[in-house]
């Protein structure tokens, strides 16, 4: 267990699952504005869903210095923001008759294997430029799939954290009942040694005394 509190956190940008979202964000920026009409609201909510999921993420981490249940309750907030872009997603192959691949589907699993060693936004904005709707929708589906599985795994993560650590009051408590208990520890030690040294002193003057008075 952590004694401290006020933990520094904010690492955000080493996390899988928001490098991931930041990868959604690249690709659904650049699919919503190649492939959905000037003018459509699905672009703005694309987007901004997109980038929901990756900025509470961000948000979570910093305000989980001083709030457990923010960062839980933000973290979760990115969870449904992908969900609503998935929707979307699924929604836009649905409407236009295009295939949405199997997950056991050949291409869905190069994806998969592909996001497992590739984290750089600017490769699936390259994505869209060169490949159709139907592949550039079916990519994303199948990364907010994996970032589904990643956020629930962080959110589980949090929890247990919550569970053992405590929120922030109780962390703050249990640092001022440790400082107050060292503190009292060494003013002991102070004490003892104080009480020690006087003895020491008593018993060399009562030495003193007991060979004068033998001399005489």
């Amino acid at each position: 267990m952590n004694n401290e509190f006020l933990p520094q956190k904010g690492d955000y940008r080493n996390l899988r699952v928001y490098q991931l979202g930041n990868c959604i964000y690249a690709l659904t920026y650049a699919f919503a504005h190649k492939y959905l009409q000037v003018g459509d609201r699905t672009i703005d909510q694309m987007i901004q869903a997109a980038r929901s999921g990756k900025q509470n993420i961000a948000e979570g981490s910093v305000d989980g210095c001083t709030s457990s249940e923010m960062e839980i309750k933000l973290t979760n907030v990115a969870k449904a923001s992908m969900h609503e872009l998935l929707i979307d997603y699924e929604d836009f192959l649905m409407v236009r008759g295009l295939e949405k691949w199997d997950g056991k589907d050949s291409r869905t699993n190069q994806v998969r294997n592909y996001c497992r060693t590739h984290m750089e936004p600017e490769a699936f904005i390259q994505a869209v430029e060169t490949r159709s709707a139907e592949t550039c929708a079916n990519i994303a589906i199948t990364m907010l799939h994996q970032f589904d599985v990643m956020i629930c795994h962080l959110i589980e993560t949090q929890k247990q954290r919550f569970l053992q650590e405590g929120g922030i009051k109780e962390q703050m408590y249990r640092a001022r009942v440790q400082q107050r208990g060292a503190q009292s520890y060494w003013s002991t030690q102070g004490a003892q040694s104080d009480q020690s040294s006087r003895s020491s002193r008593s018993s060399r003057s009562t030495q003193s005394t007991q060979s004068t008075q033998n001399k005489e």
